[in-house]
């Protein structure tokens, strides 16, 4: 069976995630600008791409290449269409993280946002000692009512299949498989959202 990934139309993901009502979008195009420029790295991983949101930040001076990994090949073509401005420095990979983890390249900088919750802990540490990167920066989701998982909107169906493959992720345990994987806990900081969610980011370097 495919991926739900691999379903979700780019337009549903955007405009739902962009909602005043969720705000997600907005966030985490603030929350790249700072990941991008946070580290003395040439090259940076993006897991899970999906339309490019944020690429805009990438500083030309500073990075040699960008990697953006998704397993959805219509949200990758969309990429390399909008960001044509970074087409010496921007390689999109059609990736299965699941299945194709060694598949990628190294980079010394991993940005993982709103990623982990959809292939798991394990696979995640898999694909870091892949890529081996020196600093890793993690968004993850932190659900703080009782609604689902899924903020409401009038595009909560295009998401109905995302239960397959989600996974609810916790600081204290993505920060303890980080440490078992060489990598220690260097900065956090927490973004509330319109609808009583969360956004966290952790970042890590390798010991």
């Amino acid at each position: 069976m495919s991926n739900p990934w691999e379903e979700i139309s780019l337009d549903d993901y955007e405009n739902h995630m962009s909602l005043d009502s969720v705000k997600q979008l907005q966030a985490m195009n603030s929350i790249m600008k700072e990941q991008f420029e946070a580290y003395p790295v040439t090259t940076a991983m993006v897991l899970g791409i999906a339309g490019g949101n944020g690429l805009e930040h990438v500083n030309r001076d500073k990075y040699r290449t960008v990697y953006g990994v998704d397993i959805n090949e219509e949200y990758l073509k969309t990429v390399s269409k909008r960001h044509i401005d970074l087409s010496d420095i921007l390689k999109c990979l059609k990736v299965d993280l699941i299945k194709e983890s060694d598949q990628l390249p190294n980079a010394q900088l991993v940005i993982a946002n709103l990623l982990i919750e959809y292939i798991g802990y394990d696979v995640f540490r898999k694909v870091i000692h892949k890529v081996d990167p020196e600093y890793v920066s993690c968004v993850i989701q932190i659900n703080t009512d009782d609604e689902q998982w899924v903020s409401d909107s009038p595009y909560l169906h295009a998401f109905d299949r995302l239960d397959e493959v989600h996974h609810q992720m916790e600081e204290d345990s993505l920060s303890a498989v980080m440490l078992e994987s060489g990598y220690n806990n260097i900065f956090k900081t927490k973004v509330q959202l319109p609808n009583g969610k969360a956004l966290v980011r952790l970042d890590f370097q390798k010991e």
